[in-house]
């Protein structure tokens, strides 16, 4: 049997290299440098940001993080699960980790920035299935063709 945890991370922490090298190669695989908003680990470490770790027997393979951007309203940034995890349940675990977080912090909503190319297909159709809806850009995002801005209301 494996054991899944999800726990508060250091975004620096060089175990997971891996995991920020994939989440980037896949945010520049089909996406034009201008048109991709991922944080690097740096910026992931900065206040406001709670990065959180999905880990199986002690392996990292999966990793979220919420941003608060203002009074109510916080934003996902960096979610990825390993490409070699996928399929079991862990994107939906994760998400779901974030959206409570984003609750017990007082948040009416929660949005997100995704990409509109076909490798993003599987994540607009999972926050879909647990709610959000497309929305307007939010928080200094501009109108991209790259970009579909997501939303949720936590009422």
């Amino acid at each position: 049997m494996t054991a899944t945890e999800i726990t508060r991370g250091d975004p620096l922490s060089p175990d997971l290299a891996l995991l920020h090298a994939r989440h980037a190669a896949d945010m520049h695989a089909e996406t034009p440098p201008e048109s991709i908003h991922m944080l690097p680990p740096d910026e992931l470490a900065r206040p406001g940001i709670d990065f959180f770790v999905l880990r199986e027997d002690g392996r990292p393979v999966g990793m979220g993080a919420l941003k608060k951007t203002g009074a109510g309203h916080a934003e996902i940034k960096s979610m990825h699960v390993l490409v070699e995890a996928r399929g079991r349940g862990l994107s939906r675990l994760m998400l779901d980790h974030l959206i409570a977080h984003a609750r017990a912090l007082g948040c009416g909503r929660v949005s997100l920035e995704t990409g509109a190319e076909a490798i993003f297909a599987p994540a607009r159709a999972l926050y879909a299935r647990a709610g959000f809806v497309e929305c307007g850009p939010f928080e200094g995002y501009r109108e991209d063709p790259n970009s579909v801005f997501m939303t949720l209301g936590l009422a």
